[in-house]
C-alpha cells in the first residue's frame, strides 16, 4: 500500500511514518521539507504528479509558546493570527483532501483533529492564559469536514477522523502532573499509541467505517 503523509516531520507524523513504512511504501510531505500546502498551485500540481492509496493528514498549526514566553488570553489575540489558524487547519486541510480525491479513483483519507476539537481547552491548564481559541474551533471543523467529504466522496474514497488527546513530549512536570489528574487514565499519551489505529483506517481492515471520528484521549472528553 502507497501512503502519503502530510505534517510527516512533527512529533505524531515521525512516528506514523517510521510504524507505517515496516509495512508499505510512504511518501512523505512537510513544510520543512519545502513543501507548502497552504499554496494551492503547489498542492495541484503534486497531487496530480503523486497517486497514493491512502492520505493521512498530520499537517496542522498549533499554538506552542515560546520558551521564556507567558501565554495571553483571548483578548490578546491577534484577528490575524485567528484567519491563520483557519487557513492551516482548514482551508488548506480541505483543497489537499480535494485533489487526493480528485486524482485517486479510490482510497482512504484519515484527518487529524483533536480532543480539543470537541470539548473546549481548559484555562485552568495555562496559569491564567488561553489556549488560542482559533486552534479548537479549527479542529471541530477539521470533525466536519471529515463528516462533508466522507458523504460527498462515499462510496470510492472513505474519510475519516482521529481526535488525539494530550501527547506527552517537552511539558513541564507541573503540566503533566495537572493534565493527568483530568484523565481517567491519569497519564498524557504516548507519542506512537495512534499508529496502529492510523493502519487500521488506511487498510481494508476498517473497510465499512466511514465519516468516523475516532477520539483517543484517555477519556478526557467522557468527564
Amino acid at each position: 500500500m502507497k501512503i502519503i503523509i502530510t505534517g510527516s516531520e512533527g512529533l505524531l507524523g515521525k512516528e506514523i511514518v517510521a510504524y507505517l513504512k515496516k509495512q508499505h511504501e510512504v511518501i512523505t510531505l512537510d513544510l520543512v521539507l519545502g513543501h507548502d500546502l497552504s499554496d494551492e498551485n503547489f498542492v495541484e500540481d503534486w497531487f496530480s504528479k503523486n497517486k497514493a492509496d491512502c492520505l493521512v493528514n498530520c499537517f496542522a498549526m498549533n499554538d506552542h509558546v515560546e520558551e521564556g514566553k507567558t501565554r495571553g488570553t483571548i483578548f490578546d489575540v491577534s484577528l490575524e493570527s485567528f484567519k491563520k489558524f483557519l487557513d492551516v487547519n482548514l482551508t488548506s486541510l480541505f483543497s489537499v483532501c480535494r485533489q487526493f480525491a480528485k486524482n485517486n479513483d479510490e482510497g482512504t483519507i484519515v484527518n487529524f483533529s483533536a480532543s480539543t476539537g470537541i470539548v473546549s481547552a481548559r484555562p485552568d491548564l495555562y496559569n491564567g492564559g488561553h489556549k488560542h481559541p482559533a486552534y479548537s474551533i479549527s479542529k471541530a471543523g477539521v470533525i466536519n469536514l471529515t463528516k462533508f467529504l466522507a458523504t460527498h466522496l462515499a462510496p470510492r474514497i472513505r474519510v475519516n477522523c482521529i481526535a488525539p488527546g494530550g501527547v506527552e513530549f517537552d511539558q513541564d512536570e507541573e503540566f503533566k502532573e495537572a493534565y493527568s489528574k483530568l484523565t481517567p487514565m491519569k497519564r498524557m499519551m504516548k507519542k506512537d499509541e495512534l499508529n496502529k489505529l492510523v493502519e487500521f483506517l488506511c487498510t481494508s481492515d476498517s473497510s465499512y467505517v466511514t465519516g468516523s471520528t475516532m477520539v483517543v484521549d484517555g477519556g478526557w472528553t467522557i468527564w
